[in-house]
């Protein structure tokens, strides 16, 4: 088994891909990497596994991804596209016993909290039901061996985080699939990372999500050794838009998996 594996559940905007009521090409496309569920991400390593974000598309992602086990869910923030899957967390803690660990910014807890009361409010702990247990985030943290570590970026109007994963001293992955401005000292704690994942919407300007010469300019003051394009809209087309991009720099898929 490698020491870190990772892979998109999901890589696509708040609305997936092919979009409601869209006959765009991108939304008409048949290759399969065009066909983007909500933005996700499932981590293993030797020690455990857990979910990044818990999108509407959950239960599906899991089935596709053949995800059997999850020791802990992780969230960036409280935006329904990465929320409203949680109670699909209720396969992982079947027996009356057994807790999932939640770990959130305070206010995404809360948010989760009063969207997910029966959950959290401790009068359903029976077999097969989903029982949380939050773990309000003030700083960086282990999952096994793992350090985790928060990232502030600025999206929209909810406190936002990406995530820097590292594992023996080594920074294997940044995670920002939704951001408008990375904050100087997200960037600073990203230096030396070996693989950049960065919300690339489109083309065109966003007011809250980097478009692709947003995050090119990120790439290119972080300069990893890889970059990979997530929360995608259907401006962007993969077999048309990925051989424009830079040496290094690549669309992420549903279902692709990466390895240290």
């Amino acid at each position: 088994m490698a020491d870190f594996t990772l892979t998109f559940l999901g890589t696509g905007t708040s609305v997936g891909i092919p979009m409601i009521g869209c006959d765009c090409e991108t939304c008409r496309s048949t290759d399969p990497r065009d066909k983007r569920l909500r933005s996700s991400l499932w981590i293993r390593t030797p020690e455990m596994s857990w979910l990044v974000d818990t999108g509407p598309d959950l239960r599906t992602q899991c089935l596709r991804a053949g995800i059997r086990e999850v020791d802990a869910a992780i969230f960036t923030h409280p935006h329904m596209d990465h929320l409203t899957g949680f109670d699909e967390l209720r396969r992982f803690t079947i027996p009356a016993e057994q807790f999932m660990p939640i770990y959130a910014m305070p206010s995404c807890l809360a948010v989760l909290e009063r969207m997910f009361d029966y959950a959290f409010n401790g009068e359903n702990r029976y077999r097969g039901y989903l029982k949380p247990f939050p773990k309000p985030i003030h700083g960086p943290f282990h999952l096994g061996e793992t350090l985790v570590t928060p990232l502030p970026v600025q999206h929209g109007k909810v406190e936002t985080v990406g995530y820097l994963f590292t594992r023996h001293e080594r920074k294997l992955c940044a995670y920002i699939p939704d951001a408008k401005t990375i904050l100087p000292e997200s960037l600073a704690l990203m230096e030396g990372v070996d693989t950049l994942i960065v919300d690339a919407l489109r083309y065109t300007e966003h007011p809250t999500h980097m478009n692709f010469q947003e995050a090119l300019a990120i790439q290119a003051h972080l300069q990893p050794r890889q970059t990979w394009f997530t929360h995608l809209q259907c401006e962007i087309m993969h077999s048309r838009d990925e051989p424009l991009l830079p040496p290094g720099v690549n669309l992420a898929y549903d279902g692709l998996e990466l390895e240290w």
